[in-house]
């Protein structure tokens, strides 16, 4: 009898687990109020970005793979002729994906998203005492 606390206890949080895991794997990825911000394309361009793990060597906002440049501000410091070579053809470190057009230029379009929407690295930062960071004014 002094086993059933426990037990009960026990099976509490293995229910809990499973729970937790079910929503947090069937979740939808893409908000409504995502999808009223970001365009479809460019939601096509992070399926595609996922689909090929290009975080494992590419960094977006400081968060990713260090063999890779950072991709945060690509698009405005190099241009978009400049990320669809390297997309199209590859490199000596980056492998050539053999991606159709369409699936390039929903990558371009991505990372104008991704260069409108920050900066990194920021330089001149502020800590507030919550835990996030703002750019000094």
């Amino acid at each position: 009898m002094r086993l059933i606390l426990p037990i009960k206890i026990l099976l509490f949080f293995v229910l809990a687990y499973f729970i937790y895991s079910f929503a947090v794997y069937t979740q939808v990825m893409h908000t409504k109020e995502a999808r009223k911000k970001i365009s479809t394309l460019a939601i096509e361009g992070k399926d595609i970005f996922q689909k090929n793990n290009c975080i494992s060597c590419h960094q977006i906002y400081g968060l990713g793979g260090y063999l890779g440049p950072d991709l945060t501000n690509t698009i405005s410091e190099k241009g978009e002729k400049y990320a669809e070579t390297f997309i199209r053809n590859g490199s000596s470190r980056m492998p050539k994906f053999d991606l159709s057009d369409d699936e390039i230029n929903a990558l371009i379009e991505l990372l104008k998203e991704v260069d409108s929407s920050g900066e990194f690295p920021i330089l001149d930062f502020d800590v507030n005492w919550y835990g996030t960071i703002e750019k000094k004014k």
